[in-house]
């Protein structure tokens, strides 16, 4: 192939010609070139060489077959088709001419869509990567080269002309100079390009280019039906692209009106080519990435937000990066939308998934992006591709309805009452809005159900709520369900779940229809489902049936009912599945029964015949209850609504005492035992957490106390109701233990065959001062349990004393014809002085220490409380109660009586002599002060003493006797006094003493 079969020398005289004659040409030329080549096609290799071999298989009317290999620094692309032409090679060196100027190829289809190619412009963007292109052909070679261009430049010799390449630095046009070239196109293959790479850039541009061809290119190119990429990397091939997207095409040609409105403004040549095609292609990978901007036909730069591919004819600025504007673009934003609402509607209905998220939403990436999606919005709302959730029939978005916040499975149940509804997931919301959607909001379908649903079976609506088992979790959509209807037993249809109650399978049937005939909303056992607890309904155990305040009211005024054997069946059925259930309910001791006689009588003055209580029990105050009712129910389920078998408690929580609950009314002397127990005497404020009482107290007959106290003291919760303390807590958060109610009341009200009280007589335990001053329990208490005798108010020691008790203590214990050891009475004093209570008046006549190891009673003006044993010896004080410490001052306060030093100055007449303390007596005792005063008559205010401590400490003594008890007392050490008596008295005994003391 020597000959210049393309006629390229021909091409370059006349352009060298053209140059020389006007270099102002040269300067347009290589412009344009650079425009080109660094501009519009700067990064189009790829998709420019594809479409050129896409344009020549279309020509040739064979398959489309392209090679793109690269080696080293070359790359090779050769191609099926038509092989390269003389009008081919002009059209290559000639800027902004093409050989396809007139020709539509045969092969395309009557829209002209198979021919993408347009003015042969494109072979520029080899300049990106290469100075010298060679294009080799079945029918000759041409190649490109800069050096040699600019060779031929220099050869022409014309001065203008060099002047013009010496002002652009030697950078002369590529393109414009062709020169044939010898070689063969790789076999199977019609025309190839070799391009050897510039530099390292052009390499790594290539690499890049090459990586990012995919699907989208054989997409926009029909004419191409494979592409091959072999690089060092490794081979790739692309084919079959359409079996990996969902494809909608549109294409049409323009008549010679709309010619003229939307060509006016377009080149000649575009102006020749009146027809347009659209494609979209939605990837069936949904981890195909996207090029996320508008093809016309190969990639622009115009940005595109939606989820799918789009080739279309757009007419495109001078740079070939954008779309330009014009009616014609507007015109084709038209058709793309059409054609994308098309394709939605195909994709919804030959598969499953959900279009919505196809819908264009949000911000848009661009003027032309907003400009189709403003389209598509106007298009979509017309189109059916939104699923009918009752019978998957595509809808119009116009057509059709959403329910907020409801979800598939509540659709499904909704759907044949609610025409045209469609599901709504969270996520769809904005297209959903976007296609104008009617919106329903849930609480507006809740409240239609009422009326739509009214005839529904209780059966169907346990399925409604079932279908809204995983909408309940959500707050705000549990708000919207508020006024849910709901089938109860007695037919009724109510709106909204909460306080119904939702029967359980123990429930008996008619037990819960005698319940709705009183106002008790119970749920239709049929349509009970967890959807509804979550809404508010309550389980219905037989406590919470008992507690619904209908049951209470027909319960209270059971008395008046035309039929109060029917109530007495359907409580007393509840209580027997579980009677513990009625725990605290205490109102249920209202229900009216038959006693023995056939009379209607409330529950809590029956008695179980043959029982405890029918023994201890005023007989005027309670009935025995029939036989056949205590068979029918049984015993336990009668005792837990008030019928007594023994005696009976109460039990209140949080009870002020200023406002006792309506359940402990009834307690005879309640508010009496409140006010008593009460910090201060004030009720105000005054709360007990717990109040357990024995009820029915004031209607045990008065012989039948010792049995009584017997029971109270064998049955568990009788017991902790008498002899567990109550904690008050009063308005300052202090806790107080009291007597319970029931222990008071037996305090103050029981009364034995003399007519005085049970209580403050001596426990058979007491002791014996106590014993001889107070009365004696009977006998009988000698069998009951210590801590029932000390709640109900006998006396085992002084502890136990209450106010009048003390009194009646003082007032005995002054009377002179008894007769009490002195060791006896030191005892009672300890007590007594640390008790918190006082009588209301102190007594006259105080009994004291005596003679010879008795006491004796004097006038209290007689006496004072010695609180130092030093006082002892101050006979001329009166006689002595004895006490030391808090106790001391306790006594001095109950008795009225004076402390002796409150009577005496205590002071020391004289000084005494100075002595040191024996060495020994400070090793046995350290505490003892170093020094004590001697004196040979030691007296105190004028009375004579052996010893005494002063105000300062000091010890003084007469005798050795004396001085062992002041050095003790100085040194708080009494306990010691005979130690140093010892020492004292005989030292030779000193080494014993100090070998004891190892073992103090």
């Amino acid at each position: 192939m020597s000959d210049d079969v393309f006629g390229t020398a021909g091409i370059r005289e006349r352009v060298l010609a053209g140059w020389s004659a006007a270099p102002v040409r040269f300067r347009e030329d290589a412009n344009a070139e650079e425009d080109l080549a660094l501009g519009g096609y700067v990064d189009r290799l790829v998709i420019e060489l594809a479409q050129n071999a896409a344009d020549a298989a279309l020509r040739a009317g064979v398959p489309g077959r392209v090679l793109f290999e690269f080696r080293g620094n070359t790359l090779v692309v050769a191609n099926t088709g038509t092989p390269l032409s003389a009008e081919g090679v002009e059209s290559l060196a000639t800027l902004r001419a093409s050989a396809k100027r007139d020709e539509v190829p045969p092969e395309a289809d009557a829209d002209g869509r198979g021919a993408v190619g347009r003015f042969g412009v494109g072979f520029s963007a080899v300049l990106a990567v290469s100075d010298e292109p060679v294009v080799l052909s079945r029918s000759g070679g041409v190649r490109f080269s800069k050096a040699d261009t600019a060779a031929a430049i220099a050869a022409v010799g014309a001065p203008g002309l060099d002047t013009e390449v010496r002002r652009r630095d030697g950078k002369v046009p590529v393109l414009r100079l062709p020169f044939e070239a010898e070689g063969e196109p790789p076999t199977g293959y019609d025309t190839a390009v070799i391009l050897p790479l510039r530099d390292e850039a052009a390499v790594a541009l290539v690499d890049r280019l090459l990586a990012e061809a995919g699907d989208p290119l054989l997409l926009a190119l029909p004419g191409l039906s494979r592409i091959e990429i072999e690089t060092a990397d490794g081979r790739r091939v692309l084919e079959e692209a359409e079996s990996r997207w969902w494809i909608h095409r549109t294409a049409g040609t323009f008549d010679h009106h709309e010619r003229e409105q939307l060509l006016a403004d377009r080149p000649v040549e575009e102006r020749s080519r009146p027809y347009y095609s659209i494609l979209w292609a939605l990837p069936r990978d949904p981890s195909t990435a996207l090029p996320n901007v508008v093809q016309a036909p190969t990639p622009t730069e115009e940005a595109l937000s939606l989820p799918a591919l789009l080739l279309a004819s757009f007419a495109l600025d001078p740079t070939r990066r954008h779309v330009a504007k014009g009616p014609l673009t507007d015109r084709l934003v038209r058709e793309a939308a059409t054609a994308y609402a098309e394709l939605l509607r195909e994709h919804a209905q030959s598969t499953e998934h959900n279009v919505l998220q196809l819908v264009p939403t949000g911000l848009a990436a661009g003027v032309l992006d907003q400009a189709l999606r403003d389209a598509i919005l106007a298009v979509l709302p017309a189109t059916p591709i939104v699923r009918a959730v009752e019978d998957g029939a595509l809808l119009r978005p116009r057509e059709a309805v959403v329910v907020e916040g409801s979800d598939d499975a509540f659709n499904r149940v909704l759907a044949p009452i609610v025409p045209g509804l469609i599901r709504s997931a969270r996520e769809d919301r904005l297209a959903l809005d976007a296609l104008g959607v009617r919106r329903l909001e849930l609480a507006e379908v809740v409240d239609q159900l009422g009326t739509a649903a009214a005839d529904e079976s209780p059966e169907w609506w346990s399925a409604l709520y079932e279908s809204l088992s995983g909408m309940v979790t959500d707050a705000l959509l549990r708000e919207s369900l508020g006024t849910l209807p709901v089938p109860l037993a007695d037919g009724r249809l109510v709106r909204g779940a909460r306080a119904l109650l939702l029967p359980g399978p123990e429930l008996p049937i008619d037990v819960l229809a005698e319940f709705g005939e009183y106002g008790v909303r119970v749920v239709h056992p049929a349509a009970v489902h967890p959807t509804l607890e979550r809404l508010g309904a309550i389980p219905a155990s037989p406590r919470s049936l008992l507690e619904d305040s209908a049951v209470r009211t027909a319960v209270e005024h059971s008395v008046d009912a035309d039929d109060p054997e029917a109530i007495a069946h359907a409580v007393l059925s509840l209580v027997a599945t579980d009677p513990a259930q009625a725990e605290g309910l205490w109102w249920l001791s209202d229900l009216v029964l038959r006693d023995a006689d056939g009379e209607l009588v409330p529950a809590n003055a029956l008695v179980v015949p043959g029982s405890d209580a029918e023994a201890v029990l005023d007989a005027e105050e309670v009935a025995p209850i029939d036989p056949a009712v205590v068979e029918r129910y049984g015993l336990p389920a009668l005792a837990a609504v008030g019928v007594l078998a023994t005696l009976g408690t109460i039990t209140a929580s949080d009870v002020a005492l200023d406002r006792l609950p309506e359940a402990l009314k009834d307690l005879d002397g309640i508010e009496d035992w409140a006010y008593d127990v009460a910090p201060d005497g004030s009720r105000y404020g005054a709360t007990v957490g717990e109040l357990t009482a024995i009820r029915d107290l004031d209607w045990i007959k008065d012989d039948a106390w010792p049995r009584v106290l017997g029971i109270l003291g064998t049955e568990p919760e009788l017991r902790r109701a008498l002899v567990t303390q109550v904690r008050v807590v009063g308005p300052d958060d202090r806790p107080l233990g009291v007597p319970s109610y029931s222990a008071w009341w037996i305090r103050e009200r029981v009364l034995l065959e003399d007519g005085e009280p049970l209580a403050g007589r001596a426990d058979p335990d007491a002791d014996a001062v106590l014993a001889a001053f107070l009365d004696e329990a009977p006998e009988w208490t000698r069998g009951l349990d210590p801590e029932v005798r000390s709640a109900v108010g006998l006396v085992r020691e002084v502890g136990d004393l209450d106010a009048d008790g003390i009194s009646l203590v003082l007032e005995r214990l002054a009377d002179p014809d008894h007769e009490i050891a002195e060791s006896d009475l030191l005892r009672f004093w300890r007590q007594l002085g640390t008790l918190p209570l006082f009588p209301g008046d102190a007594p006259e006549r105080v009994r004291v220490l005596g003679e010879d190891g008795w006491t004796e009673v004097v006038d209290a003006e007689a006496a004072v409380v010695a609180d130092s044993p030093m006082w002892l010896q101050r006979t001329d004080l009166g006689g002595f109660v004895i006490a030391s410490g808090a106790a001391a001052d306790g006594l001095s306060d109950l008795l009225d009586v004076p402390l002796a030093q409150e009577v005496a100055e205590g002071k020391i007449d004289g000084t005494g002599t100075p002595a040191d303390v024996p060495e020994l007596v400070r090793e046995l005792v350290p505490e003892v002060p170093p020094t004590w005063w001697e004196h040979e008559e030691l007296t105190v205010d004028g009375a004579e003493v052996s010893w005494w401590v002063d105000a300062d400490g000091a010890p003084h003594a007469a005798t050795f006797d004396g001085l062992a008890k002041a050095l003790a007392w100085s040194s708080a050490r009494w306990d010691r006094r005979h130690v140093i008596r010892a020492v004292l008295n005989e030292p030779h005994r000193a080494s014993e003493l100090l070998t004891d003391a190892s073992y103090d």
